[in-house]
C-alpha cells in the first residue's frame, strides 16, 4: 500500500479561517490514524493578496490547535519548494508537455473576445463554455497573431462527450459531462498558472495520495482528473466536505461572531474546545461521547463516516463546550491561560497562589476566558464599583446599613485563616451573623449577605464569600465594609 500523504494549502490572503482549520483538521486526523504524512503547503500565486502577516497566521493557528505539520514551508522535507511562489519556473514545463502531447494548445483570444462569446450564450440562455475557436490554428494564424502584439494563454483541450466519473470519499460516486466544461486555460497570457493546473502539478510532485478539502472544490475536480490523466500521473482519492454555514444557514461571516481561529483564540476560546469543537462538524463520535482530545479523535475517525450534507456553526454549542474545558482544566494552566486577558490590572500586588485562588474562585460561570477580566475587577484596586442598583437596594438601604454596623462590630472577632483553602472558622461565623439577622428581624440569609457582598464586591451575586475575603485580606475588607458604611 502506498504512503497516506494528505496536504493542506491555504492562500495567505487572510487569517486562518475556522472553514480551513476544519479541513486541515480532518486531512489531518485522516493521515494520522493510518501513519501516514500532513503536507503544508502555501498557495500563494496571488502576489497582490498575499501578505507574508497571514502566513505567519496560518502558522501559528494551525499550531495552537495541534495540528503540527511533517512537511512544509518551515520545516522542509523531500518534495519542496512548498511555497508556491518558488515553484514558478515548473509549471511552463508541464504544460509545454500536455501541448507536446496534443493535451493543450496556445489560445490568441482577446478578453474582449472571450467576453463577447459568454454574452451570446447568454442570451441564447445555454451554458457557456469555451468555443474552442483557437484548437485549430495554423503556425501562420499564430505568427499573425503574435505579430499584432498578442499573448497566447495555454489552454487544456477536454476531449468531447467524455463521462468523467470518480468516487469521492465522502460524497459516494460523482460524474461529470465533458462538453459542460469547455476547454479551460492552464497557464495565464502572463505566464502565471492558473490554480487547476498548479494544484495538480504541486500536488502530483507532492505525491498527495489524497485530496480532502471544502465541497466548493467539486467543480474543478473533473478538470484536474482530465489533467492528472493527460500526464500519465496517478489519480489522488477526493474527499468533499459539506459547507459550514451560520446558524440562520447562510454562509458563515463576520457578521455572525469570530471566523478566525486567531479572533477565537483571542476572544478566549480554548484551542483545544475549539478543535474538539471543529470536529464535530460533520462527523460524530462513534461512542456519543463529545468532547474528547485530539489523540482519541485520531483513534475513532472514520472519514467514510463524515456526513456528506452542511453543518451549522453553532456558537452556543462552542460557548457551552468551552466552559467545560474551563471547568475540567487544572488550575494552574488554567491560571497562565487566564493572565493574558488580567493585563489591565497589577497582579503582582498577589502571589501566584493568590492568583490561582482568584482563577479557582471564579470559574465557575465561564464561557470564554476574557470573560474574566471583568469577573474579576474587585479584587484589584481599592475602591469598589457598583453594578447599576446595587449601592441604592443594598447598601443605602436600612438593612444595608444595619447589616454593615452590625459587621464593623462584629469584624475583629472574623478570623482570617492565612491558609486560602481554608476558611472553615470564618464560614461558620458569617452562618452564625446571618442566622442573627434571621433571628431578629426575620431576614433571610441570602438578603443579609447581600450588603456583605455588595460592600466588598459591588455585586449581588458571584463567587463564594469567604473565598473573596481570605483573598483580600482582612485590611481590605474592614476598609470596604467602612466605606461603604459611611
Amino acid at each position: 500500500m502506498d504512503e497516506i500523504r494528505v496536504r493542506i494549502a491555504p492562500s495567505p490572503s487572510g487569517n486562518l479561517h475556522i472553514g480551513t482549520a476544519r479541513t486541515a483538521l480532518f486531512n489531518y486526523l485522516f493521515a494520522k490514524k493510518v501513519g501516514g504524512k500532513f503536507v503544508l503547503r502555501i498557495e500563494d500565486t496571488d502576489l497582490e493578496r498575499s501578505n507574508q502577516e497571514y502566513t505567519q497566521n496560518i502558522y501559528d493557528s494551525l499550531k495552537a490547535l495541534g495540528l503540527n505539520w511533517d512537511e512544509g514551508p518551515d520545516v522542509g522535507g523531500n518534495y519542496g519548494p512548498y511555497q508556491q511562489s518558488e515553484r514558478f519556473d515548473i509549471y511552463p514545463k508541464y504544460a509545454q508537455m500536455l501541448i507536446d502531447k496534443g493535451y493543450a494548445y496556445e489560445c490568441y483570444c482577446t478578453q474582449e473576445e472571450l467576453d463577447a462569446e459568454k454574452e451570446l450564450s447568454i442570451k441564447e440562455k445555454r451554458p457557456h463554455v469555451y468555443s474552442g475557436r483557437c484548437r485549430n490554428l495554423t503556425e501562420e494564424q499564430k505568427a499573425q497573431y503574435r505579430a499584432d502584439g498578442r499573448k497566447p494563454s495555454i489552454r487544456f483541450k477536454v476531449p468531447k462527450d467524455k463521462k468523467i466519473t470518480f468516487v469521492d470519499m465522502v460524497k459516494g460516486e460523482l460524474d461529470f459531462d465533458s462538453n459542460l466544461i469547455g476547454d479551460f486555460v492552464i497557464m495565464k497570457s502572463n505566464g502565471t498558472p492558473t490554480y487547476n493546473f498548479a494544484v495538480v502539478i504541486d500536488d502530483m510532485e507532492m505525491k498527495i495520495s489524497n485530496i480532502i478539502r471544502g465541497e466548493d472544490h467539486i467543480s474543478n475536480t473533473p478538470k484536474q482528473i482530465l489533467i492528472y490523466e493527460a500526464l500519465g500521473a496517478k489519480v489522488p482519492q477526493f474527499g468533499h466536505l459539506g459547507m459550514i454555514l451560520a446558524p440562520d444557514r447562510s454562509k458563515l461571516s463576520k457578521r455572525h461572531g469570530a471566523t478566525a481561529v486567531s479572533e477565537f483564540v483571542e476572544k478566549g476560546y480554548l484551542t483545544e474546545a475549539l478543535l474538539n469543537f471543529v470536529a464535530l462538524l460533520g462527523w460524530a463520535p462513534s461512542d456519543g461521547v463529545e468532547i474528547k482530545d485530539l489523540k482519541d479523535i485520531i483513534a475513532d475517525f472514520r472519514i467514510n463516516e463524515i456526513s456528506s450534507s452542511n453543518s451549522i456553526f453553532e456558537y452556543d454549542k462552542l460557548n457551552w463546550m468551552n466552559g467545560q474545558y474551563i471547568k475540567k482544566m487544572d488550575i494552574p494552566q488554567l491560571t497562565k491561560r487566564i493572565m493574558p486577558y488580567l493585563s489591565k490590572y497589577d497582579t503582582s500586588v498577589y502571589s501566584e497562589k493568590q492568583l490561582e485562588k482568584i482563577v479557582e474562585l471564579t470559574r465557575e460561570p465561564l464561557t470564554v476566558l476574557s470573560e474574566e477580566t471583568d469577573a474579576v475587577t474587585y479584587f484589584f484596586g481599592d475602591d469598589v464599583t457598583y453594578d447599576e442598583g446595587v449601592y441604592e437596594q443594598h447598601i443605602k438601604s436600612e438593612l444595608g446599613q444595619k447589616v454593615l454596623k452590625k459587621a464593623m462590630e462584629d469584624f475583629d472577632s472574623w478570623d482570617f485563616d492565612e491558609n486560602l483553602d481554608g476558611g472553615e472558622k470564618l464560614h461558620e461565623q458569617l452562618a452564625d451573623f446571618r442566622a442573627y439577622f434571621k433571628e431578629k428581624e426575620g431576614y433571610k440569609p441570602k438578603e443579609t449577605m447581600w450588603a456583605i457582598r455588595a460592600a466588598i464586591t459591588g455585586r449581588t451575586r458571584g463567587a463564594d464569600m469567604v473565598g473573596i475575603m481570605l483573598v483580600l485580606g482582612k485590611d481590605k475588607v474592614k476598609a470596604r465594609l467602612q466605606k461603604a458604611l459611611g
